[in-house]
């Protein structure tokens, strides 16, 4: 079961923030961490720690009663999911959780957003929006691995906001203290699932202690273009 109100938690925000408490789940963290956790490892890690918080997620999924045939019975009435989730990935780190989460719901769009972190300023600049134009009556999950400073959350949040989405809920696997409560202030209607919450961020914006860069945790380093 999540835990609620975890202690950097205010009242307000203990009603949309669910930080998942169980020991599997942080059996996994702490090895999602560790720095000796090789590439295919950590995604693997990634995976089932995107499955349980997707469990907690989707608890309230709505489901549809159909007929069906088991091998000693005719037409029992079964619950079936047949609402559409959108899933929207932060690219590129949000795409490991993804897989997760289509294994899991029945049927969902996926829309990429693409964000690159502006050094100087730590916010975000979109240079990919794949988005609908309308999400009015849509239930979106935004996947954002590692929520930091909040920035890139926040962004597209807003995003998803402006073209009508009502019912937002994002995944993360480690969250810092700042950023939840920076999201929190943005956006108090989305709900937040995470893994583990960190207390601080670094002088460069990194969640301490974190787990380093996911993106290139999950899908290796960029190739830096040669300066010849």
């Amino acid at each position: 079961m999540p835990e609620t109100v975890p202690p950097i938690a205010s009242k307000a925000m203990a009603e949309n923030l669910f930080v998942v408490d169980h020991p599997l789940v942080a059996d996994r963290v702490t090895r999602l961490r560790a720095a000796t956790t090789d590439q295919m490892t950590f995604g693997r890690l990634a995976h089932e720690i995107a499955t349980s918080l997707a469990y907690e997620a989707f608890r309230d999924l709505p489901t549809t009663e159909v007929l069906i045939d088991t091998p000693v019975a005719e037409n029992v009435a079964s619950p079936r999911i047949t609402e559409q989730v959108v899933l929207i990935p932060i690219l590129r780190a949000g795409l490991g959780l993804v897989p997760a989460l289509q294994e899991m719901l029945p049927v969902t769009r996926v829309c990429h957003v693409g964000l690159r972190r502006n050094e100087a300023t730590l916010q975000a600049d979109v240079y990919l929006d794949a988005l609908p134009k309308d999400l009015t009556g849509t239930r979106v999950v935004i996947c954002d691995p590692m929520l930091a400073t909040g920035g890139s959350l926040i962004h597209v949040a807003d995003m998803v906001v402006d073209r009508g989405a009502t019912d937002v809920t994002a995944l993360c696997l480690i969250s810092s203290a700042d950023g939840i409560a920076r999201s929190h202030g943005a956006h108090p209607t989305v709900r937040l699932f995470t893994a583990a919450v960190d207390p601080v961020l670094n002088e460069h914006g990194y969640i301490v202690p974190g787990l380093g860069d996911a993106g290139d945790r999950l899908f290796g380093a960029p190739v830096r273009p040669s300066s010849a």
